[in-house]
């Protein structure tokens, strides 16, 4: 009974350290506008993934060819994804040897084939826009969502580059982040601030594509199980109705 109720305990103690994990702590995570069912945003999505993440992060459990399901061709692919393989059937694998990304990072980059299910879209969504200036990190780079992050900030060009200010409200010290140079897809307002709206758009097209990287089936499985109850209740709840009407009409 003792080692039922301290397995019972350490279950419990790890699942909320986990849940803790993946909510960033105490930062709020914004919502990820996720749409498995968007093909273009998907595509970009994978556009902006070969290009800036698979140099350093693989994800060995995606194949290109499964890109053909999000409206790919296979010469697209070729022509336009495939900068680490010669064959389209090949999984996607990072372009950057193990040891060196343990040499220049600290350790080596992980694979993000699962990262979306493991971290969450939330997550990802806010992490990628939560990079700021840190003169302090080895890479020059930190994150509100993972602090002391050794990742540095891969797509500081498309976001340009922000700071983390502290400020009074209410009583309290309130961290919050201030973009103090316009990147490509971040340009200036009226009011001397900044619009991160593109930004935000790109970042969302690449988390949208990660989560449908880690379930690729997610939607044929899904639209499958739309089939599956649909003939329940069109096709045999009736016919179950008849048999049985058939069945009983001598008995009644």
């Amino acid at each position: 009974m003792k080692k039922m109720i301290n397995s019972l305990l350490f279950a419990l103690l790890a699942s909320t350290s986990i849940a803790s994990f993946a909510a960033g702590g105490n930062v709020h995570l914004d919502k990820a506008p996720i749409d498995l069912r968007n093909a273009e945003s998907l595509q970009r999505g994978a556009q902006t993934f070969v290009n800036y993440c698979l140099s350093c992060h693989g994800a060995v459990a995606m194949r290109y060819n499964r890109l053909t399901d999000i409206g790919l061709t296979e010469d697209q692919i070729k022509n336009n994804l495939m900068f680490t393989t010669d064959k389209v059937g090949n999984p996607m694998k990072v372009a950057m040897d193990a040891k060196d990304g343990k040499t220049w990072f600290g350790a080596t980059p992980p694979d993000l084939s699962l990262i979306a299910r493991s971290r969450g879209s939330d997550w990802l969504y806010t992490y990628l826009r939560t990079f700021y200036r840190d003169d302090t990190r080895p890479t020059g780079w930190n994150n509100l969502v993972f602090d002391k992050v050794g990742m540095p900030h891969v797509l500081w060009e498309l976001q340009g580059e922000q700071i983390l200010e502290t400020k009074k409200e209410g009583g309290h010290d309130v961290q919050k982040l201030k973009l103090v140079k316009p990147g490509l897809l971040t340009r200036g307002t009226d009011s001397g601030g900044f619009d991160n709206s593109e930004y935000d758009l790109r970042v969302a097209d690449l988390v949208n594509y990660m989560t449908y990287m880690s379930e690729p089936a997610q939607v044929k499985r899904e639209q499958i199980g739309y089939a599956v109850v649909l003939f329940l209740l069109f096709i045999l709840v009736p016919l179950t109705y008849l048999l049985k009407k058939e069945y009983w009409k001598d008995i009644h």
